[in-house]
């Protein structure tokens, strides 16, 4: 907190303000400081907090200040935080809140949420450095009337102006693969993970401009070419971030689940091997990758939701992925079938007949077995399977 000094909280000639955040608390290190909530905003060049109550009551710290950022999860009963780190106090600094301090990072806890954008847009600034581009010299001149040299876009224009420019620029990384090098570990971690958002962000966008497109989207190659990106992914994940944790995350990742899989299992003869399903999911979901344990609590639940697919133990372990209108009863003629035409097969010439994973044509033919439709020859030269005749 040492790093802030008192500021009349106006935007300088060339500075321009980001965007700002209400209901934020700030922190020195692990303590609570002593202001109260307030206004967190973020300019080209600094970062600024002005009390709710008392607007006179405001701090600023240039954004040069910071050495890198992260974000801090919220948890039961504590709100979202991101945590800055700072280098030393600079000999030049103006007189501020706190003279000396403990700890060299702050955290900005966000009682009203909003620290996504906010964390997006910080990431923005420290990426680009627009402060040493355009070093700032006097404040903007205020008050009322229609004043020269005033430099805010207010009003509808200033909107418009605003939303043509967030146009551009997704239009501009549609287009662009971005390569972000970076000498800092926790920096380019920050990166990594503004990237990431941004994907999924404009993968959104792709599928809400693909949605509101009437007839045949042919006729526009780049809407086309749009609409084979998106093919490759899914466009809006469920995450923990969007939905929460535990009950509530696993039901609505089932529900994304059942949509995602079911042409995938229609390919595949109606089941899939749960490690296949994990694999083939998280290369859907790009940077959002799913853990084993949430895969498995979200497909436990495709019964009891209803939903056209089912996960299944066989007797050895292995868990797979059907659909509901999986028939058993064929699954083992199939296999009855396939191995009466050749004499015998092994697993693995049954994966080859059927274009399955090897693991999945042995748990058919044990079920087969199972069932006494067939019998087993467990030799040195493997596990081969023959028509039971007895």
């Amino acid at each position: 907190m040492d790093r802030f000094s008192w500021s009349n909280g106006l935007l300088e000639i060339n500075e321009t303000l980001v965007i700002q955040q209400r209901g934020v608390r700030l922190y020195d290190g692990d303590d609570k400081a002593k202001l109260d909530v307030g206004v967190a905003l973020l300019s080209t060049h600094r970062l600024i907090w002005r009390d709710s109550k008392n607007h006179d009551c405001c701090i600023a710290m240039p954004l040069f200040q910071i050495i890198f950022f992260e974000e801090q999860a919220a948890g039961i009963g504590k709100s979202a935080k991101i945590v800055i780190h700072l280098h030393p106090v600079p000999a030049n600094k103006e007189p501020g809140p706190y003279q000396h301090s403990k700890y060299s990072f702050i955290r900005l806890s966000f009682k009203e949420h909003g620290q996504i954008e906010f964390f997006r847009r910080l990431t923005e600034e420290m990426t680009q450095k627009r402060w040493e581009n355009t070093p700032v010299s006097q404040p903007i001149p205020t008050g009322t009337g229609s004043q020269a040299g005033r430099i805010r876009a207010v009003g509808i224009v200033g909107i418009e102006r605003k939303i043509e420019e967030r146009r551009k620029e997704t239009d501009k990384n549609i287009s662009e693969v971005v390569i972000v090098s970076c000498t800092h570990a926790h920096i380019f971690l920050t990166q990594k993970h503004f990237f990431a958002k941004e994907m999924v962000e404009l993968s959104r966008s792709i599928a809400n401009k693909i949605k509101d497109k009437q007839g045949d989207i042919t006729e526009d190659e780049t809407i086309r070419f749009k609409s084979y990106l998106l093919s490759m992914g899914i466009a809006n994940p469920v995450t923990r971030e969007t939905h929460g944790s535990g009950t509530h995350y696993h039901l609505q990742l089932a529900k994304q689940l059942g949509t995602m899989l079911q042409a995938p299992l229609e390919e595949r003869g109606g089941m899939m091997a749960l490690t296949e399903v994990y694999c083939l999911v998280n290369r859907a979901r790009g940077m959002e990758l799913l853990s084993p344990e949430d895969l498995v609590n979200a497909c436990k639940m495709f019964e009891s939701l209803k939903l056209p697919l089912r996960l299944r133990v066989f007797d050895s372990g292995v868990m797979v992925v059907q659909l509901q209108s999986h028939s058993e009863e064929e699954m083992i003629a199939s296999a009855l079938d396939s191995v009466s035409d050749k004499g015998s097969l092994t697993a693995e010439e049954f994966a080859k007949l059927l274009g399955l994973s090897v693991l999945l044509s042995k748990e058919r033919l044990l079920l087969a077995e199972k069932m006494g439709h067939l019998c087993r020859d467990d030799s040195v030269e493997g596990l081969r399977f023959y028509p039971n005749l007895f």
